[in-house]
């Protein structure tokens, strides 16, 4: 859905003309941040923040940095940055909430991530109860304070001159201007090395050198509340470092940065299943994490020998320390990474020896093994294990709970953080190339490249038979796996059915145009609603007691009436109303087998039924304007969902579309959940206000490996209900007679139609559509 400043004319006529100007100025840049929802909340933002009563330029503020922020962190925060604002009304000044908002884009830039920024917000507003007299100061000082500051160090700055200056409204004012030498003794005492926002592009530029790919990374703030921080770990495809690091024993912040990056790369990249931890006690666990994190880091120097360079300084505990089980850990760890290091401790020796035996590394195997063999042996040496103190001491490791929680490739988080599967080539090429230079013959569906001719090749002996219609495969897309809803035990089951998109096949034009012809009266009569259903452009509503300009004919009548001594009316003003359809219309249809039944006492079937309403559907919204999508789905079993896209929403309704509908064939069975919860991400990317999903069918969702009817009833319905969280409605035309029994609690009472007399559906199809579009 395109967004259009004239749509909203109503709502910033409220502005005043400055802030008006400031729209259209800042609107190109808005429309490059946000996404439709995001340019409406802008704007409403933006008519919220003008009811204050607070001045211009706390309007002027959002308006111009809240596209800078949405472009930093997301624009989800701007709906948390708005709330803070509307929230210091009543607290504060306008100039406070106005550096609120003009600071945001530092504070979003400063920060980079969205759950920091929240953090931030969440702090100016602790702030504002504990030191009132200090936010603004602390907003005008903000670049400077995050140039130099992690979150955690910004807060226990604030907190410590909010508590020594509690009463004094002066000192406050001195501290958080920076003006105090406390102040600036505090800002130095809590000051951190270096910043991963300053050297995140390098540390990205430095992955990609080594492994030929890009990593997602992103900031955590460790020392929000205590100053030690957290480790690096990995969750959700995402590399999580700390917001800051100090420099280490004559090592920077940026090689600590370059080595914490680098170990997790080399998880990423040698870490490709879970390690048990069943009957695993703590000590056991903590062996095998250093073995992994020797197995991982000794591929990853395989490839790369200089990063032993790297890693070693950073593994500095002495061969004689014996005091705790952490220092035979960490022994351990410099014994397995730096080969010249000497450390003649039997239990050290033994790990080395086990570990030097090991043929193939690849196999994560080893270090369940070798840990379990180690933490058996070291029960000699009578050293008890605190897993709160004695744990690794190398900075630049992670937590591991990657290697504990790794779960199989997760498909929607994967391209949630950007990544994207390798797809197969496909290349057009001339015949001679076909025929001279072609690999193989035998190639399989995982081949790395297909060759496609511009048309169809046939023999030599020319039987009218070409090479595809005797030994071709019909083309399928890469699979799609979404989670079903399994009522018994109240979860979902997560990536449990794959779904194909499969190429319908075309059939004869010549049933098309015979529905136009049988339908003539029908098309007729239905021509007077499709044309009062068409946009009706700028339209004036009159006699309006409030309105935007005065109605000369309401006027003239009311001056009658007054010179007649009569009441005149008092409705005399009229308003514009612009009258735009904005909705996206996906029909969705059943195909399985039963569609191939005979209507009673009919020779045609509810397939051939099927077809003909839409057609005259497609027909009808094809007129009226609206962007519509006309898509089916059959299925056999939980991996076998045939979906079939007959036309998209960005195709023409053309003789190509017709000829697929021409085509249709009702095969297999009803796994619908699968299937909505498919078109409802096709729905999602249209920018339209309203959007309609129009599912027919003639039974209820089954399926041929489920034998509970209840299961996929459940499972529909919560396809259903996601769909509506999306602001998607879904709305059922069954032929079943019996779908009163259930279609309603599936859909909703409100939401289907049952046909009882299935032969008039070509009917009923497109009048339902003008009822729920209108």
């Amino acid at each position: 859905m395109a967004i259009h400043l004239d749509d909203y004319r109503e709502l910033l006529e409220e502005l005043s003309e400055s802030c008006r100007r400031a729209v259209h100025d800042e609107w190109h840049e808005a429309t490059r941040a946000l996404s439709s929802r995001g340019l409406d909340n802008y704007l409403k933002g933006a008519a919220a923040l003008g009811h204050l009563g607070r001045g211009d330029e706390v309007v002027m503020g959002w308006i111009e940095g809240a596209p800078q922020v949405a472009r930093a962190v997301g624009e989800d925060c701007l709906s948390d940055l708005a709330q803070t604002a509307m929230g210091f009304a009543s607290r504060t000044s306008g100039v406070v909430i106005e550096r609120l908002l003009s600071t945001a884009p530092v504070a979003a830039g400063r920060l980079g991530d969205a759950e920091l920024f929240q953090g931030y917000l969440q702090f100016v507003n602790h702030l504002l109860g504990q030191a009132p007299r200090g936010v603004r100061p602390m907003l005008d000082k903000l670049e400077i304070l995050l140039n130099q500051l992690t979150l955690g160090g910004l807060r226990r700055w604030a907190t410590w001159g909010a508590h020594a200056h509690r009463t004094n409204y002066e000192a406050q004012v001195e501290y958080f201007s920076l003006s105090s030498k406390e102040s600036l003794a505090m800002l130095q005492k809590e000051r951190k090395g270096t910043l991963f926002i300053d050297i995140q592009r390098r540390i990205n530029m430095y992955l990609r050198a080594l492994w030929g790919r890009d990593f997602f990374m992103r900031p955590t703030s460790g020392d929000f509340e205590r100053r030690e921080g957290y480790r690096p770990y990995i969750e959700g495809y995402f590399f999580h470092l700390p917001d800051a690091y100090d420099d280490h024993d004559g090592l920077t912040g940026v090689t600590l940065y370059r080595a914490a990056a680098a170990h997790c790369a080399a998880h990423w990249m040698a870490t490709t299943a879970p390690i048990s931890a069943e009957s695993l006690s703590v000590w056991q666990m903590a062996l095998i994490e250093v073995i992994e994190d020797a197995r991982i880091e000794t591929l990853a120097i395989r490839r790369f020998p200089g990063l032993v360079q790297l890693w070693a300084p950073f593994h500095q505990t002495p061969a004689t320390a014996s005091a705790t089980a952490g220092d035979y850990l960490n022994r351990l760890s410099r014994a397995l990474l730096d080969p010249n290091h000497v450390d003649e401790d039997p239990w050290v020796m033994q790990g080395r020896m086990l570990f030097a035996q090991v043929n193939d590394l690849s196999d994560h195997q080893i270090a369940w093994d070798i840990g379990v063999t180690l933490a058996h042996a070291f029960l000699g040496k009578g050293v008890a294990y605190n897993p709160r103190t004695d744990g690794q001491r190398a900075l630049y490791r992670d937590d591991n709970r990657f290697i504990w929680e790794f779960e199989g490739f997760d498909f929607e988080a994967a391209l949630a953080a950007g990544y994207d599967q390798p797809r197969q080539i496909r290349r057009k090429v001339n015949l001679m190339e076909m025929v001279n230079e072609i690999d193989t013959e035998l190639a399989g569906d995982d081949a790395q490249e297909v060759w496609v001719l511009g048309t169809e090749l046939f023999p030599y002996e020319d039987d009218g038979v070409s090479f595809n219609d005797r030994e071709g495969k019909e083309p399928v897309s890469d699979p799609f796996h979404y989670a079903e809803w399994d009522y018994q035990i109240q979860l979902e089951r997560p990536s449990w059915v794959t779904l194909l998109e499969r190429h319908p096949k075309r059939g004869d034009m010549a049933l098309i145009d015979e529905i136009a012809y049988r339908n003539k009266r029908l098309i007729a009569r239905m021509k007077f609603i499709l044309d009062a259903m068409q946009p009706q452009g700028v339209t004036r509503l009159r006699k309006l007691e409030e309105g935007d300009d005065l109605d000369l004919n309401a006027a003239l009548s009311s001056v009658v009436d007054l010179r007649m001594g009569l009441q005149p009316e008092p409705r005399i003003m009229m308003r514009s109303v612009r009258k735009v359809r904005d909705i996206a219309v996906m029909v969705l249809l059943d195909l399985s087998e039963s569609t191939n039944d005979k209507v009673s006492g009919r020779e045609y079937s509810v397939l051939d039924l099927t077809r003909e309403a839409t057609v005259l559907l497609a027909d009808a919204i094809d007129k009226v304007g609206d962007p519509f999508a006309i898509h089916g789905f059959c299925s056999d079993g939980r991996h076998g969902v045939s979906y079939y896209r007959f036309k998209d929403f960005d195709q023409e309704y053309d003789e190509l579309p017709k000829a697929r509908l021409a085509g249709m064939q009702g095969k297999l069975s009803t796994r619908m959940g699968a299937a909505i919860r498919h078109a409802a991400q096709q729905l999602r990317q249209q920018r339209s206000a309203k959007k309609l999903l129009l599912v027919l069918t003639d039974g209820e969702p089954a399926d041929v490996d489920v034998r509970d009817p209840q299961y996929l009833r459940h499972d529909t319905r919560k396809a259903v209900e996601e769909a509506g969280r999306s602001g998607i409605l879904t709305y059922c035309l069954s032929l079943d007679p019996r779908a009163d029994q259930y279609v309603s609690r599936i859909f909703g009472a409100k939401n289907f139609l049952v046909v009882d007399q299935v032969e008039r559906l070509p009917e009923k199809l497109p009048m339902l559509y003008a009822g729920l579009t209108r």
